[in-house]
């Protein structure tokens, strides 16, 4: 049975398939310190050394008291000492005995609970029991965190703020994390100067580098070689091989459809080979993907939403696969449209809008201005990549969307 999409290009996710199951990862390794490691992903499981925290202690401030049972109202105490914080009450406490603790001691030998200090009375060196305690027994255990050969993070684990602060918990200090995939960006285009220069007709200021670049460094991927070229085939050629000989993933915008200036698809098909390209996606139609002299090629549209959004739809994911992470797609939720929302049916669209929180709430969808490929404008404020099925033409406000969200978290 003949590809319904044919013409009109690979569906995302078959695309995004596609190209996952081609890579596999680079298998790069290199040894960094802790305070180094954000972002980057675990070449291998690391494992907590010693106990953390090692000891029993002191979830507040209050007193520790002698004995396991759950005092009663009345009950009273002698005071033998003082446990603070990396200075432990150094003898057990015996029966009738008890010692003023803060938040994080060590809790002595001879006792099991320590109670709040807003709940006794302290005369001297006398304490009493005026309120009922509870069963809560205050303490925190000495393999809370973590016991002796525990996983703390597993192989390919992308190491965020939590893990970073968790592994300096447990006395970490650097580990063994995979090489992220050398990026080389090539911009191409004749109607392209840089930003300042003064504009001919029919000229304009190139964007794509700095757009992509900008949204491959939020990613946790710094670009290692970025180049603007002409629309001619031989600086094309050249520009190419040296990206290729360079870098382990080769990244280029515009020159990949059927113009008579768009040089990349055929020059990437004489020097290696291009495994499909056109996406049946808005924007985004005009992609190429393949392989450069044994180089991943991605080859994005050249219009600056077009190329970010599938630079964020496929590009990113083969960057997690390459770098050995587990590879995580943006988060998806269901909202509704604020607003009515014109459009022709025929192609699935990822349109950016802003998520608003109504009072009740509800989760909204907020569109503002044009949604051409071609405005930068779009990306601005945006919480959401709405997607839109290929075959809804007009929606009216209320209407409920899947949205992937593309403020990142922060954990």
């Amino acid at each position: 049975m003949p590809d319904p999409y044919g013409r009109e290009g690979l569906p995302l996710e078959q695309a995004r398939a596609q190209i996952l199951q081609a890579l596999q990862p680079l298998g790069l390794e290199e040894t960094l310190p802790l305070t180094e490691a954000h972002g980057r992903t675990t070449a291998a499981p690391v494992l907590a050394a010693e106990a953390v925290p090692g000891f029993r202690a002191s979830i507040m401030d209050g007193y520790a008291i002698a004995g396991e049972a759950q005092p009663g109202v009345g009950q009273r105490w002698r005071m033998v000492g003082v446990s603070a914080a990396g200075a432990p009450h150094g003898a057990a406490l015996a029966a009738g005995e008890a010692v003023r603790i803060l938040t994080g001691a060590v809790v002595p030998e001879g006792s099991e609970r320590v109670l709040p200090q807003e709940l006794v009375v302290r005369e001297g060196e006398q304490l009493e029991l005026v309120q009922p305690c509870g069963p809560n027994a205050w303490i925190r255990q000495p393999t809370e965190e973590a016991a002796p050969g525990q996983e703390l993070v597993q192989a390919g684990q992308r190491l965020g703020v939590a893990e970073l602060g968790r592994l300096a918990s447990c006395g970490v200090r650097q580990l063994r994390v995979t090489r992220r995939p050398r990026l080389g960006l090539l911009i191409s285009g004749d109607e392209l100067l840089p930003a300042g220069a003064e504009r001919g007709p029919g000229q304009i200021w190139e964007s794509n580098a700095t757009l992509l670049t900008a949204l491959l460094q939020r990613l946790g991927y710094d670009v290692a070689d970025r180049r603007v070229i002409v629309d001619q085939p031989e600086p094309l050629r050249i520009a190419l091989q040296n990206l290729a000989a360079g870098c382990d993933v080769v990244v280029s915008t515009g020159g990949v459809s059927a113009g008579d200036s768009d040089w990349i698809r055929p020059l990437v098909e004489e020097l290696g080979a291009v495994r499909f390209w056109k996406l049946f996606l808005k924007p985004g139609r005009p992609f190429a993907w393949g392989e450069l002299a044994g180089v991943p090629f991605f080859g994005l549209p050249g219009n600056p939403v077009a190329a970010a959004i599938t630079a964020l739809q496929l590009l990113w994911p083969a960057l997690q696969r390459l770098e050995g992470a587990e590879v995580q797609l943006l988060p998806r939720l269901k909202v509704q449209l604020e607003a009515p929302l014109r459009r022709g049916a025929g192609r699935p669209e990822l349109a950016r809008a802003q998520l608003v929180v109504a009072a009740d709430g509800g989760l909204w969808a907020r569109i503002d201005g044009s949604q051409a490929s071609s405005r930068i404008g779009s990306l601005q404020g945006a919480d959401l990549l709405l997607e839109i099925p290929a075959e809804l033409g007009n929606l009216e406000a209320g209407t409920e969307l899947w949205a992937q969200l593309v403020r990142l978290s922060v954990f």
